[in-house]
């Protein structure tokens, strides 16, 4: 193919491929960014004033029309093409003139969950009849003709970018270099994700085999031109990402391997059982199925069973006075407003009659805890558990942006699925425990090792305190799950932090300075100069495990 950026044959390609708007002369079409920071949409939630705000933070924002600012899963506005597609619609004659038809394509297959929703295949086009839901859209089967709810997280626009198998929207670099490294894909594999540093730019992340190497992940920056189109070296230029993509599978152009097929994609994250819950977290107990006993929480026992005999969920039983039910729901409703990939979904609760259940999101692995002690966790090697880490951060970052506090946040306390999916779960529960022992006392089952100083003796939780527990954590972790504080008791530690002393780097696993270090931040005395978790998320999201080079460069 030469040095050059495409062939005639390509063009005729390209312009059969993207009959909408490829013009190799002007590469004008498919300009629209695709941002990488998430979408916000208001969700009528109330700020509630029972949370410590982070003393160093601004007030949180308010949406428009008084509710929180919740993350919800993003949609493409009606007629806007992403980046480098056509046009999301086919245009119609009506009784009123010319009107587009939005038309979506399914990501993945879908089974339907009850009367008003409607299954799906993956490929297949629907058409939209209304979107004014923000989880679940009302379309019309374009093959069956069929009509009901679809989860919109499950479906893109027709011909845009989100809708390619190999577009990854919400994916950052360690989360890419562990779906790309899984066994099953050959070199070769690829995606392509906004890029973490580039507003207008993306990230093309490859899988590759070197002799004395083994596999690994390469990473080219895709940059914007600006009137226009793409390029990873300057003498190749492209009017879209998905003509880049074309001209890069056929040949490698430079880069380390031809793109051979993208990365299976994972399928997103529900937040409803069904649409008919997604206005209530109420259900009836009769609809779950308790199959087998997973463990025991600090409150009761915990399953995993079956809703409707079809889905996957865990059940958290809480002992009779565990909590007053009413205090109980304020929290589930908070509980189940806000929504983060590393925090686990609320799904339902059960509260006509006690024990109360809680519904919620499986997670194959278990705790942490268990998952670093007795599972496969045991044998995770160093740049896994910056993974995790990285990702406990992230969810309690969006926590923090929200003026949320965990109040108990531990290993025991972060759940772990396939491919090291860390997820946190039970945040804002401590608030609401009636049990005794569970207060800022000397109660042996007061996680007091976790917990700060200020937190253990004048009551003040706060986001800040919440940083002390991440220390403790990341300790946990590194150390594979061994006690904080080995061979000392709730009182001598309480003690020992007074006089200013803290646990010391451990020598018996592999602990670099640096994070100690940052650990010391975090247990700092003064809960204003701890660091916030936006750093934290950013410091390990960052971290270097080795000396690659983060991006490669394709010369011209």
């Amino acid at each position: 193919m030469g040095n050059k950026c495409c062939s005639k044959r390509q063009d005729q390609e390209l312009a059969l491929a993207y009959p909408s708007g490829y013009k190799k002369s002007d590469y004008t079409f498919g300009q629209t960014h695709i941002n990488n920071s998430g979408q916000k949409h208001n969700n009528g939630g109330s700020l509630d004033s029972r949370y410590t705000p982070d003393p160093n933070r601004g007030p949180l924002k308010i949406g428009a029309k008084g509710g929180v600012d919740i993350i919800r899963p993003r949609t493409t506005p009606t007629g806007v093409q992403s980046a480098g597609g056509g046009g999301g619609g086919v245009v119609v004659a009506g009784g009123g003139g010319l009107a587009k038809r939005r038309v979506v394509v399914a990501l993945y297959d879908y089974k339907s969950r009850d009367e008003s929703d409607l299954s799906f295949m993956k490929g297949d086009r629907m058409e939209v009849i209304d979107d004014t839901e923000s989880d679940w859209w009302r379309v019309v089967n374009l093959s069956t003709r069929q009509e009901g709810l679809i989860p919109l997280n499950f479906v893109a626009e027709e011909r845009s970018v989100n809708s390619e198998d190999w577009f990854f929207e919400n994916v950052l670099r360690k989360e890419a270099d562990k779906l790309l490294l899984a066994e099953e894909n050959p070199r070769g594999t690829f995606l392509v994700r906004p890029s973490e540093h580039n507003p207008n730019g993306y990230s093309l992340s490859v899988k590759d085999w070197e002799d004395g190497r083994g596999y690994h992940v390469k990473h080219y920056r895709i940059k914007p031109l600006d009137n226009g189109g793409y390029y990873i070296a300057t003498n190749q230029t492209f009017p879209s990402l998905q003509a880049l993509v074309m001209a890069y599978s056929k040949n490698a152009l430079g880069l380390c391997h031809i793109l051979s097929r993208p990365c299976p994609k994972p399928q997103p994250q529900m937040w409803d059982l069904g649409p008919e819950l997604r206005d209530k977290y109420e259900i009836p107990r009769s609809e779950l199925q308790l199959i087998r006993k997973l463990g025991r929480g600090n409150f009761g026992e915990v399953y995993y069973g079956k809703w409707r005999n079809s889905i996957d969920v865990a059940v958290k039983t809480l002992r009779e006075g565990t909590m007053s039910t009413q205090a109980f729901l304020q929290e589930a409703a908070i509980m189940k407003k806000f929504r983060h990939n590393r925090l686990v979904a609320l799904y339902a609760v059960c509260s006509q009659e006690e024990p109360i259940y809680i519904v919620q999101e499986y997670m194959s692995k278990g705790s942490l805890l268990d998952y670093l002690r007795e599972g496969d966790g045991r044998y995770l090697h160093f740049e896994d558990l910056i993974y995790i880490a990285t990702q406990v951060a992230s969810g309690m970052e969006y926590l923090e942006s929200k003026q949320l506090i965990h109040r108990d946040l531990a290993a025991r306390n972060v759940l772990i699925g396939e491919n090291n999916v860390a997820k946190i779960c039970d945040f804002g529960l401590a608030r609401v425990i009636a049990d005794d022992e569970y207060c800022p006392k000397q109660g042996s089952r007061f996680p007091v090792k976790w917990t700060a100083p200020e937190a253990i003796i004048y009551g003040k939780f706060s986001i800040k305190s919440d940083v002390w527990s991440y220390g403790i954590l990341l300790m946990e972790l590194f150390t594979y799950g061994q006690v904080p504080y080995p061979g000392m008791h709730s009182r001598e530690v309480i003690e020992n932090i007074e006089r200013g002393f803290r646990m010391p780097k451990p020598t018996n696993h592999y602990f670099p300075d640096n994070i100690y270090h940052l650990l010391l931040q975090c247990w700092d005395a003064v809960p204003e100069k701890r660091p916030t978790f936006e750093f934290l998320n950013h410091y390990f999201e960052s971290y270097s495990v080795t000396s690659e080079v983060p991006y490669r460069e394709v010369q011209d």
